[in-house]
């Protein structure tokens, strides 16, 4: 009797919970699946205007149309670093699926990955002084190998074989050269192009160049190279500031038949777009890896004479080509004690206290600087130890540090540059582009 009284209660209470179940399934469901089709995906790209990408700077790289069609169905060899990354630009149409924001996008990518996408044959890369990812130090010997992103073989171009041998280039049908300059002689990678192009000439391979633009804008200053004087960091009768990008200048070593024998490579010059010389040009990603921002590019030209002298540029600290100093220079205000670091696993000075200049907040400056290296040779406690052989190479000249010596003032100086500098401008018009 008793179960017969509790029968449809218990049903009752059966019946509801099995109602309650269903119902909190189905409300879970539809707030998983809100969740689905409303989260937004993983921000891997940027929102940009379309009307700010189209019209700002373009390096060569992003001038995609310009060289894609000539890559095709070619066997492609590479010369580049971590500076050949650039936009792509993609615009998002409206969508029925709420997991697609429409918009105009920007992607940050690897020339070398944007064109393994795009199905371009690539054979090998050839990297130049700091390696293909850029953090060897200065002078440091790379040695040959693999990237282990893409498993394409690598091919360093400094030691022992600054220009690519035959053997090196077999099965290549054109070479892409894609670094990003900072318009100062003694900066490597215009040396680095001038052997790719004289290979590319006696191996008959076709060079393709993607510009950038160079951060120095148009300074032309400094001391002409004389032809004695050349080596790895001044090849040409150029000034140490040339005022050029280094697709312009590529196209002077071949005019000026530069290259060994006076031949000529077959060179293809792909432009930035919207670039006027005058613009100010900020690098998304530091060229060497002791030129970490836009001050130590603007002061590098000024200050890299100092190598050639016993005082350090910073490396060694987290300012490179932002100060300098020395344990010799001890009537100077600013101290640092340099230790390793990344591209600096000796520098000079190590564990030392310096003493020289802090010139991280200074004005950009506009010319090629003498007046640190004037005070620092001032303040040295021992001027017969100032100098030493590199400082001729540098200069590209003896004339320089003689007249340091001498006690020449900076206008004197630069007084005897200026016959020089105007033949080299009257030189390079006819290979500027912007």
């Amino acid at each position: 009797m008793k179960n017969s009284k509790f029968n449809p209660m218990c049903n009752w209470v059966l019946k509801n919970t099995v109602l309650f179940l269903v119902l909190l399934m189905v409300s879970c469901g539809s707030a998983q699946n809100k969740t689905a089709v409303t989260e937004k995906p993983k921000p891997t790209k940027k929102e940009v205007s379309t009307t700010d990408f189209l019209t700002g700077i373009r390096t060569g790289a992003e001038n995609t149309k310009a060289y894609i069609g000539l890559l095709k169905n070619k066997k492609v060899g590479i010369v580049t670093n971590q500076t050949g990354t650039f936009r792509t630009f993609e615009v998002v149409q409206a969508s029925s699926s709420l997991t697609q924001n429409p918009g105009a996008y920007t992607e940050t990518i690897h020339l070398v990955d944007f064109l393994l996408r795009q199905n371009i044959k690539l054979t090998k890369i050839f990297a130049p002084e700091h390696g293909f990812r850029g953090t060897a130090d200065a002078g440091e010997h790379i040695v040959d190998g693999k990237d282990t992103k893409t498993g394409l073989p690598i091919i360093s171009l400094y030691g022992n074989n600054k220009k690519p041998k035959p053997e090196q280039l077999a099965g290549i049908d054109i070479m892409v050269f894609d670094l990003q300059d900072v318009g100062a002689r003694f900066y490597t990678y215009i040396s680095s192009l001038h052997y790719i192009m004289e290979a590319c000439a006696e191996n008959h391979i076709p060079l393709l160049v993607l510009d950038r633009p160079n951060p120095n804008g148009g300074i032309v200053d400094g001391p002409v190279l004389e032809k004695e004087h050349s080596s790895f960091v001044g090849m040409h009768t150029i000034p140490v500031l040339h005022g050029m990008t280094i697709g312009e200048y590529a196209q002077m070593i071949n005019g000026e038949k530069w290259l060994k024998d006076g031949k000529q490579c077959e060179l293809t010059v792909i432009p930035c777009l919207n670039y006027k010389r005058d613009m100010e040009y900020s690098l998304p990603v530091r060229p060497s890896p002791n030129l970490p921002n836009d001050q130590s590019i603007n002061l590098y030209a000024s200050l890299c004479f100092f190598e050639g002298t016993n005082v350090s540029v910073g490396r060694g600290t987290d300012l490179q080509f932002q100060i300098y100093g020395s344990p010799f220079l001890k009537n100077m205000p600013f101290r640092f004690t340099p230790q390793p670091n990344l591209g600096a696993k000796e520098p000079m000075h190590k564990g030392q206290l310096c003493y020289g200049e802090d010139l991280s907040m200074v004005k950009k400056v506009n010319r090629l600087e003498l007046k640190w290296l004037l005070k620092a040779y001032a303040n040295t406690e021992d001027k017969t130890k100032f100098f030493n052989d590199f400082f001729t190479k540098l200069a590209g000249t003896k004339q320089l540090r003689q007249q340091i010596e001498a006690g020449l003032t900076e206008d004197a100086i630069r007084a005897t540059w200026q016959k020089d500098l105007e033949a080299f401008k009257k030189m390079r018009q006819p290979y500027l582009l912007y």
